[in-house]
């Protein structure tokens, strides 16, 4: 015996006759619920019907009328043992693919522009057994190192290529100047009357520059990219460091904190400085259900 719910009794008895292999017909369907339109859209109900098989009703009936079995004490201890025991595997079971997870996720498997200022795969170290976390490390010293040999070539590569690529747009800038930012980062600036405009409302065109040139530049070259815009990205830092005082003040008094949601632009901004500041905390970027970020400070034994 099946319930089938539907829009319709037609779907329902479809249904019930898909479930249950056999034709209509063969079935005894027995309608619990009609369904209902109701008005302007709102209270419908659907159709809600109970069906078995014409061949299996003597037998359902005949178990429907034997008298229940009584379960004795010491088959009940065994079964809600045996019920705590598959409680258990399945809590062990998800535990463990909640770790392999966590082992696999070393690097973010989203581009996040360096021009935001904070190291790409840095935002799930947290989550890192630590030698994992030195390997990482050492890659990284290495790639440093690699780079510093060619970073006069990446600059002047990079730079011939903006500039040549700005050269034909409409706006009135000063040419684009590149150097290098550190042994591992180009420092990008954009100077000139119009330059401004090329930020655009809230950001969005400094983001869309930003995707742009990192994903350039990273692809090819392996190095991050900081993109500065007549001030911006300094209006910027000046601006989560304000809002870092409370969040600090936070971190004194309990020993943790998590600040406000922050853009792509602040939110990396914020997650440098703190990590900074606070080098022997778990500091890390977090992600709410609608996509939204914020940062958690905390203690490493309470992540």
């Amino acid at each position: 015996m099946i319930k089938v719910e539907a829009t319709t009794l037609e779907e329902a008895y479809i249904k019930a006759s898909t479930s249950l292999g056999c034709s209509v017909v063969d079935l005894k369907i027995e309608v619990v619920q009609a369904p209902s339109k109701g008005l302007f859209g709102l209270f419908s109900k659907p159709a809600i019907v109970v069906a078995v098989k014409n061949e299996n009703i003597k037998e359902f009936q005949t178990k429907k009328q034997e008298p229940k079995k009584e379960t004795l004490p010491q088959e009940k201890s065994s079964e809600i043992t045996s019920e705590h025991n598959l409680k258990v595997k399945k809590k062990t079971l998800k535990k463990k693919i909640t770790k392999t997870s966590k082992k696999q996720k070393v690097f973010n498997d989203t581009i996040m522009p360096e021009s935001f200022v904070s190291m790409q795969d840095d935002e799930d170290y947290g989550d890192i057994d630590s030698e994992d976390y030195e390997d990482v490390t050492l890659q990284k010293q290495q790639k440093q190192q690699n780079n510093a040999l060619d970073m006069d070539s990446i600059v002047a590569e990079v730079d011939k290529g903006l500039n040549n690529l700005f050269n034909f747009t409409c706006f009135s800038i000063d040419r684009v100047e590149v150097s290098a930012y550190d042994t591992t980062t180009l420092l990008v600036e954009f100077k000139g009357a119009d330059a401004a405009l090329l930020i655009g409302k809230e950001g969005y065109r400094y983001k869309a520059l930003s995707y742009m040139i990192f994903n350039w530049v990273n692809t090819k070259y392996q190095v991050q990219l900081r993109l500065e815009i007549a001030e911006f990205l300094k209006n910027q830092e000046e601006s989560v460091s304000r809002y870092l005082e409370g969040v600090r003040a936070g971190i004194q008094r309990d020993g943790r904190a998590q600040t406000k949601i922050l853009d792509g632009v602040l939110v990396q901004i914020a997650l440098k400085e703190l990590r900074a500041s606070y080098s022997d905390k778990y500091v890390a970027i977090r992600t709410t259900r609608d996509g939204l970020k914020y940062i958690i400070v905390n203690d490493y034994h309470n992540n």
